[in-house]
């Protein structure tokens, strides 16, 4: 089996936030997300896994580099300031690329 070479971005903030980047994130290229509740610890203190506006989410998207990176560049921009967002971004092998 033949695989290619993807990034998966990771990025967990508030749930209030999903329309928003789930815009964003068509607008800027990738052709897919996937987004579950989330809960746990941070910076911001503790956050339940309601779906309420008070809780949680974690995207992830598999994409191509250059997707990856004006992604990161528009969270960067225009959320870090005044949400609670954290990203993290791997490579990961995908066997079906043109899906990414």
């Amino acid at each position: 089996m033949s695989t290619d070479t993807r990034k998966l971005i990771t990025i967990i903030t508030e749930s209030a936030l999903e329309h928003n980047l789930v815009d964003d994130f068509e607008r800027l290229g990738a052709h897919g997300y996937t987004i579950t509740n989330a809960r746990g610890k941070g910076h911001r203190g503790v956050r339940d896994a309601d779906w309420s506006t008070s809780s949680n989410i974690r995207i992830e998207v598999v994409c191509d580099a250059a997707v990856a990176e004006a992604i990161a560049g528009h969270l960067r921009e225009h959320y870090y300031a005044n949400y609670a967002m954290i990203l993290f971004m791997c490579d990961v092998e995908v066997a079906r690329p043109e899906k990414f």
